[in-house]
């Protein structure tokens, strides 16, 4: 069987791509894990939606400026101008965005917007709840479970996936293929991240040759709580600081003034390392406090946090939270053009998290991401139905590497930890070569090719970053010292 499409990835960009293609394609949305393992489900703030024409131009401004002069204008304004028709399009599908008693729809702020323009749903729970929503709209099949160990490309053309499903290896076959699998979370010992998100298709396309870009900019949300063991941490939405959490030391002291006179509202790059350098130099906990919040408010507003951390012991908004940044969002990705094509290989396409459509410069502006996947893979989807693809299907030999090794898991842990202190929130040209050195050093042993893919992407980050001389945006360079 040839497909039409095929999906990789279940979150917000693959499963609206898959809502817009037509319900007689044979399309395929193929998921490594179960479908809710995605970063859209567990993101909290919200979708940018520009209120009306003179905020989208407020909106364009706001995005070129959080990213620190690196955004591509053209990318920002496809962003900006198609906010308003995603949006409508999901209400007018039956999604539910929160209301006034008026039923007027409820726009808050986040970090670097100049304007209220953010929509959320179910309080701190957007993501979820329109994972959900997609998930049930979705027309088309879905295979869980299936991981993805290559991309099917001969002669600059793309002609399936090799999957691995059932601990066997085998091809899916299909016209186009669409890459939304996310992000690099699990390559850091510290991250906001579904566990599924490893950086596994970044990793298959640096090795058919395939552009990547700006791997160096890596996005550290300021404000997680990560004293618990899970792997991924529990996210404290960048809503809480716009509607009044103060970032406060041991003593109660608002030290966000000190660094930016925009404070807590600071873009998130400049709210992060103020964190990391005040820790630092004060030797203190920082803490996110609340005490600006009704608890009848707090608990409305945010009922999802409420609850987590009541689990792990906290009563909000009474208690403060000790907070730290973690990796939470990977701004470069597959290089593409506006339309979600990887140009060097036909009917390949690349949306979401794990593309570059240089949108968000050297830091993403709060809660673009929600609007980029749905943007983007609107665009991918028509621009797909304008070009008839002739398909004559190749054979491609059955890959007999292995996909684990006995010591896999090891270097995995080792390779976390060295990422996330030499690649992390600041970064040194002595610490970036040790990585380096790591990474080249695991990738000549004996090691299974889901490790190996990894260390692709993770080498590709560091050179990424090496590359880069001057601090810009979230990379951060300290000249002196490690």
């Amino acid at each position: 069987m040839v497909y039409d499409v095929v999906i990789i990835g279940a979150g917000v960009a693959g499963l609206y791509a898959a809502m817009n293609l037509p319900k007689d394609k044979k399309v395929l949305i193929i998921n490594k894990d179960h479908p809710w393992a995605c970063n859209t489900y567990y993101a909290q703030g919200g979708v940018v939606s520009a209120v009306n024409d003179k905020d989208e131009v407020l909106h364009i401004k706001d995005t070129m400026e959080a990213g620190a002069g690196l955004c591509d204008e053209d990318a920002v304004r496809v962003l900006s101008e198609h906010s308003r028709e995603v949006v409508g399009d999901l209400i007018s599908r039956g999604f539910k965005f929160d209301t006034n008693e008026k039923g007027e729809l409820l726009y808050t702020k986040e970090a670097a917007h100049s304007a209220s323009r953010i929509l959320h749903a179910g309080g701190d729970a957007t993501g979820r709840y329109l994972h959900h929503f997609l998930l049930q709209n979705n027309p088309h099949p879905m295979l869980e479970g299936a991981q993805v160990t290559d991309l099917l490309i001969d002669e600059g053309r793309c002609y399936g996936v090799c999957v691995n499903y059932r601990d066997e290896l085998k091809h899916i076959l299909s016209k186009n293929v669409i890459i939304a699998s996310g992000g690099v979370g699990s390559l850091f010992a510290y991250h906001t991240n579904a566990y599924t998100i490893s950086g596994d298709l970044q990793g298959i396309c640096l090795e058919k040759g395939i552009e990547l870009e700006r791997m160096e900019m890596l996005q550290f949300h300021p404000t997680v709580y990560v004293s618990s063991n899970a792997a991924q941490k529990q996210l404290l939405t960048e809503a809480l600081r716009g509607e009044g959490a103060k970032l406060v030391d041991e003593k109660g002291y608002a030290f966000m003034k000190d660094y930016d006179e925009r404070a807590e509202l600071a873009p998130r790059d400049i709210v992060s390392r103020a964190i990391f350098d005040y820790k630092q130099k004060s030797a203190q906990e920082v803490y996110l406090s609340f005490e600006n919040f009704e608890a009848d408010y707090f608990n409305a507003r945010f009922p999802n946090i409420a609850s987590s951390l009541k689990d792990l012991g906290f009563t909000l908004p009474r208690d403060r939270v000790p907070i730290s940044p973690a990796f939470h969002y990977a701004i470069g990705g597959i290089k593409t053009n506006l339309d979600g094509e990887v140009e060097s290989v036909k009917n390949l396409y690349a949306i979401g998290e794990v593309a570059s459509t240089r949108v968000h410069g050297a830091n993403r502006l709060a809660s673009n991401s929600l609007l980029e996947g749905l943007v983007f893979a609107v665009r991918a989807v028509k621009k797909m139905n304008e070009i008839s693809v002739t398909y004559a299907p190749k054979q491609f030999p059955i890959s007999t590497d292995s996909l684990r090794c006995e010591d896999d898991t090891r270097y995995k842990s080792e390779l976390r930890r060295i990422m996330w202190n030499d690649v992390g929130i600041v970064r040194t040209e002595k610490g970036l070569q040790e990585a380096l050195a790591f990474i080249e050093e695991t990738l000549h042993k004996h090691i299974g090719r889901l490790l190996k893919l990894r260390l692709f992407t993770a080498k590709e980050i560091v050179t990424s970053a090496l590359k880069r001389k001057t601090s810009v945006g979230v990379h951060y360079l300290k000249e002196n010292g490690k």
